[in-house]
């Protein structure tokens, strides 16, 4: 803008005036634009702080322009937002976080409450695997760290140690549970091996969960001398924001502590939702139940299509127990639907039974107490008026999980959070809203719910916070494995998702059954193990997504996923020369495309 000419000059300095006036008038002033992202950022710190401002957004001021200018004049900064506090010229954005980061902006504010020292560099809320990796990390680099961590008992009173959800009610137990069935299968296989053995076999459920727990035990004792060892305060106790920087610590017996930190995470993961109807809480159990269950749970009814409820349903049926899954509506949401269907129609076969129709529980009733028992499930047609009853020793509730958000206080300091789900929206450095809080986990919205993934961006996170690290967590291409009878390993995209992305006639799929060789003496399950990639044709038919429906498919996806990281294509898996004979090396020959019609079904390995 010109300088102003003789004519402007009394309204040049009615601007000054006014602008000085504002600057006066305000404890924080912040000259702003409404669509600058540096604007709201300062503004979301002032939030949290509890502070008031007053914003004047130039690009809604008829002379926002002219009082721009002014305000290169007084402060020489060009740039939004241009900060004052208490009339003292703060700067911008990076200023303004350096100015509190230093603790110069509290001292500004008058805050001495603020200001004081900091009981903790670091807190964490939650004690699971991302948790407990990120406090780690912390304290390695030299700072000061506390973890919290209390697990609300369940409706039925089962709670667990230090570690989180993967090490006591998911991941590990689901996986050793998973072998206990498969060893039976391979039992039966022995006999066609030569293996001859006279004694009746039976599985029994006590000396498995027993094994399992104590496995469990010592991974909770081991986290906590881990802890020890990094120097990082653990306390089992419940943790609630109170105000910025201050949270309210409470453990089992109700004693009340009070803590602050320059810097939280939140790492509170997730717990399985109800059904929300009369006789869940009181005689259903969910995943947080089952692996500790001190009884065989006989015939079982699985609510739910998740891989939550079709991993426990296969280990369940593997073990010989009568099971049935009630499908709400598809099988794996969110993952390939033709290698869901794949994977159900092999549980199927294998002797679990599916509810398919449309129907929904709308009742449980207890008819005989015992352990365990005797249970009445009702359910609905969402398709009209039709009921359909039965009876279970056993209801497991998998229709998904809900983020443990809503009673930490978040709402005290202005963390927001998607109300549909509870989970917490963050930039692409696990920072919410609030700049001194951030969120790792499955609590993320729109982020990959896996262990992994938690330790990644944890560990990361800590680095960028403390070890002046840059790395940010990729959440592209992460693998994963479904733990069913017959395991579902994939990373990338699954099939439907990549034609919508990309586009129908600029995908190639490669495909073929398999035949693995280990089950070609026992005589079972031929054409059902299955293979796929999906190719973008217009970038050197790069590898977008990878599935495969096999025995170890975890073992066989892992190694790929690395390939996939570093750009796999097509021609490169062709020039691979496979390790024979294994499943895997079914990837170096895939020569059928879906698109062609060929029958991919296998008469040898």
């Amino acid at each position: 803008m010109p300088p102003p000419s003789q004519t402007q000059l009394p309204d040049w300095e009615g601007l000054k005036l006014r602008v000085r006036a504002l600057i006066g008038a305000h404890r924080v002033m912040i000259f702003s634009k409404s669509y600058c992202p540096y604007c709201n950022k300062v503004k979301e710190l002032f939030r949290s702080l509890r502070v008031e401002y007053y914003a004047l957004e130039l690009d809604a001021t008829d002379d926002g322009a002219s009082i721009q200018q002014v305000l290169v004049e007084l402060t020489n900064q060009r740039t939004v937002p241009n900060v004052f506090v208490n009339g003292k010229h703060v700067g911008g954005c990076d200023s303004t976080f350096q100015a509190y980061q230093n603790g110069s902006l509290q001292k500004l504010l008058g805050d001495n409450k603020v200001a004081e020292p900091y009981d903790y560099d670091l807190i964490v809320i939650g004690g699971g695997s991302g948790g407990l990796a990120c406090s780690k990390e912390a304290a390695v680099l030299g700072k000061k760290v506390l973890v919290l961590d209390y697990v609300v008992p369940t409706p039925l009173g089962t709670s667990w140690g230090l570690g989180g959800t993967c090490v006591n009610v998911g991941c590990i137990p689901k996986k050793l549970m998973h072998q206990a069935a498969l060893l039976g299968q391979a039992l039966q296989d022995s006999r066609k091996y030569g293996w001859q053995y006279e004694e009746q076999v039976k599985h029994n459920w006590e000396i498995m969960v027993e094994a399992i727990q104590n496995y469990i035990g010592s991974l909770n004792w081991g986290y906590r001398v881990s802890l020890r060892e990094k120097s990082v305060t653990y306390m089992n106790s419940y943790g609630e924001f109170v105000e910025p920087h201050k949270i309210k610590a409470t453990n089992r017996k109700g004693q009340v502590t009070y803590h602050t930190a320059e810097n939280f995470v939140l790492a509170t993961g997730e717990r399985p939702r109800y059904l929300g109807i009369p006789g869940d809480r009181e005689y259903c159990i969910t995943s947080d139940d089952l692996f500790s269950l001190p009884y065989c749970p006989g015939k079982t009814l699985v609510v739910g299509a998740s891989y939550v409820a079709l991993e426990c349903a296969g280990f369940l049926a593997g073990l010989g127990l009568d099971v049935t899954v009630m499908v709400r509506s598809i099988l794996l949401r969110g993952f390939d639907q033709e290698m869901a269907e794949r994977v159900g129609a092999h549980m199927e076969t294998h002797g679990v039974k599916f509810i398919r129709k449309l129907y929904v529980c709308i009742q449980v009733e207890r008819l005989e107490e015992g352990m365990p028992g005797r249970l009445k499930v009702t359910a609905k047609s969402t398709e009209g008026s039709d009921i359909l009853e039965g009876e279970y020793n056993t209801v497991l509730i998998a229709i998904g999980r809900d983020a443990c958000t809503r009673n930490i206080g978040l709402e005290t300091i202005g963390v927001k959070i998607n109300e549909k789900n509870g989970k917490v929206p963050v930039n692409d450095e696990e920072q919410t809203n609030v700049p001194y809080v951030y969120a790792i986990g499955d609590i993320l919205d729109g982020k990959l719910e896996l262990t992994p993934v938690a330790i990644q961006a944890g560990k990361l996170l800590a680095r960028r916070l403390y070890g002046g690290g840059t790395t940010k967590c990729d959440y592209i291409n992460v693998p994963t494995t479904v733990f069913t009878p017959l395991e579902y390993g994939s990373c990338g995209l699954p099939e439907e998702t990549a034609v919508e992305q990309y586009g129908k006639q600029n995908l190639e799929v490669y495909h073929s059954l398999f035949w693995p060789l280990e089950w070609t003496v026992p005589g079972r399950d031929n054409n059902t193990c299955y293979a796929k990639i999906i190719c973008n044709k217009y970038d050197n038919n790069r590898v977008i997504g990878f599935h495969v429906l096999g025995p170890n498919a975890g073992e066989v996806t892992q190694g790929f996923a690395a390939a996939i990281k570093c750009g796999l294509t097509k021609e490169l898996l062709d020039e691979t020369i496979g390790i024979h004979p294994t499943c895997a090396e079914v990837f170096t020959t895939l020569d059928i495309t879906k698109s062609s019609g060929q029958d991919i079904s296998q008469r040898g390995c």
